[in-house]
């Protein structure tokens, strides 16, 4: 038998995959990343081609990654899979999409089967059973939304697959999903019994589309053929359970002790607080982790780097004309022309709420605001804004943990929008918080890897995983800058209060 020394890890992201090949001791053998698109079919709908985005970028992923290193794909030992999550992914009797991938809070088509479930089986009841509150996150309103608006789908559906899940069943043929995730079908799933409910069941899915609840780093099964043929992993390679994207990044970033908390710049914000005991919240996620005995809070904003890219693709020709030209990265420059507008980006605030707005908010119907512009404004200070704009929502969001009684002792900062050292900046200033970003900036990948080692038995528990992670660089606060930006935070608390009406009146169609 070959030694199999090499663990691959994938992550399926909003805008893009990234996958990694590395050795036992996190050494970084090759890499690989691919972009691709979201759909918005309609206002309100954000969605995946299961095959076309997951499963092509998977394979693509696979196969790159062994043919950079030059390993022999026996020589690998396991490999972990991540994907953006909470999805909804239908798929008939063969295991084929019957639609596209329904994708997570950022998608708010199921307001309607929101209310529908909160009346039929009770607000306080959710809560007080589940330790639910029912929002664009949640999985279960877009399963009965199915039901009610896609019939012929529902009709041939056989099972109901995460997008994880996807992956891990066109490798394995067994269908599953882990605890952290399952955690987002309540009311469907039980957080306490970790187990689907029965008498959930009517109002949602027949308990047998629903697949084999385990716990993330679990082996789920192994490449079969058909697997292999198509990725050219070796058949017979374990492969584990996976997770949601930002838990594999908590892993990636060294998310290991109560209290630490992980901020996610991806295409949107997401954080997880480890802490000690379940915690039920209203305002977020209260979860079970990635292993027996471990808790989580999680909560997220809907936009983030998706914002950016909308602002360079709309506003940013010159940008990246010149980046396609071999000049400097469009981001980059911006973020260079962003360093030369003041704090406060001379008086403007904007609400960053494009697609709606997750945590501490709840609300789908928010809308984005660029506030205070006038003649002297340049394109620079308007970039600026919308950086402070989400520096905002993340101290929103560590203020409401903290009323909570949910606390952090350490911050630790992810994702591609760490590269931006204004924005970096910027955050710590508005939040008056210290951000330890990672040496190591794989990402998701880099956890699931991780994680496939812990499921071999390479490892012991993801505890493990402050052996692969270092500090690169701490961004302090600036004490000065509290005295710019504390004002401008009650502006944009406020601007939302007393907007929010006129948000709700526009889209009900006044």
């Amino acid at each position: 038998m070959p030694a199999r020394d090499y663990l691959l890890g994938v992550d399926i992201g909003t805008y893009s995959s990234k996958g990694v090949l590395v050795t036992r001791s996190g050494e970084i053998l090759a890499s690989h990343i691919v972009e691709h698109e979201i759909s918005m079919p309609q206002p309100g709908w954000v969605e995946h081609d299961a095959d076309a985005i997951w499963w092509h970028d998977f394979t693509g992923i696979c196969r790159a990654v062994l043919d950079k290193s030059g390993i022999d794909p026996r020589h690998i030992a396991g490999a972990g899979v991540s994907t953006i999550a909470p999805c909804v992914l239908p798929v008939d009797a063969d295991g084929r999409p019957l639609r596209p991938g329904i994708l997570y809070g950022i998608d708010t088509r199921a307001s309607r089967e929101i209310a529908e479930l909160e009346e039929r089986v009770g607000r306080d009841f959710l809560f007080e059973r589940y330790g639910t509150q029912l929002s664009s996150q949640s999985t279960s309103p877009k399963i009965r939304w199915l039901r009610n608006n896609e019939p012929d789908v529902w009709r041939k559906t056989r099972l109901i697959l995460s997008g994880t899940g996807y992956i891990v069943y066109r490798l394995t043929r067994e269908a599953v999903i882990d605890v952290y995730d399952a955690t987002t079908y309540a009311p469907l799933f039980d957080v306490h019994s970790l187990s689907w409910s029965p008498e959930m069941a009517d109002l949602i899915a027949p308990l047998a589309t629903l697949p084999r609840i385990t716990w993330s780093c679990e082996v789920a099964g192994k490449v079969d053929a058909a697997g292999a043929r198509e990725t050219g992993l070796a058949e017979g390679t374990p492969v584990i359970t996976g997770t949601a994207d930002a838990a594999a990044e908590a892993i990636s970033a060294g998310l290991i002790s109560t209290g630490d908390l992980m901020v996610m710049y991806g295409s949107s914000i997401f954080f997880i607080l480890k802490c000690a005991e379940l915690f039920p919240s209203r305002r977020f996620w209260g979860t079970h982790f990635l292993e027996i005995g471990t808790y989580a809070v999680a909560g997220g904003m809907s936009t983030s780097g998706s914002l950016l890219r909308w602002f360079r693709d709309q506003f940013a020709a010159p940008e990246m004309a010149l980046q396609e030209a071999g000049g400097a990265n469009a981001y980059a420059a911006l973020a260079q022309a962003a360093a030369g507008s003041p704090r406060g980006s001379k008086g403007l605030i904007v609400l960053p709420y494009f697609a709606g707005e997750r945590t501490p908010l709840h609300d789908p119907d928010a809308r984005g605001v660029i506030f205070g512009l006038t003649l002297s404004h340049t394109r620079a200070d308007v970039y600026r804004a919308l950086l402070e704009g989400v520096g905002y929502g993340i101290r929103h969001n560590i203020e409401a943990m903290a009323e909570e009684g949910i606390t952090s002792r350490r911050i630790l900062a992810v994702g591609g929008g760490t590269l931006n050292p204004p924005w970096m900046q910027a955050v710590s200033d508005i939040a008056q918080i210290e951000q330890h970003i990672p040496e190591q900036q794989l990402g998701a990948s880099y956890g699931d890897a991780f994680m496939a080692g812990v499921g071999i038995g390479m490892f012991s528990g993801t505890t493990e995983a402050s052996s692969w992670v270092r500090t690169g660089r701490v961004i302090r606060p600036d004490a000065e800058a509290r005295r710019v930006y504390d004002g401008s935070y009650r502006l944009y608390r406020d601007l939302y209060t007393q907007t929010a009406p006129l948000m709700h009146r526009r889209n009900n169609g006044d």
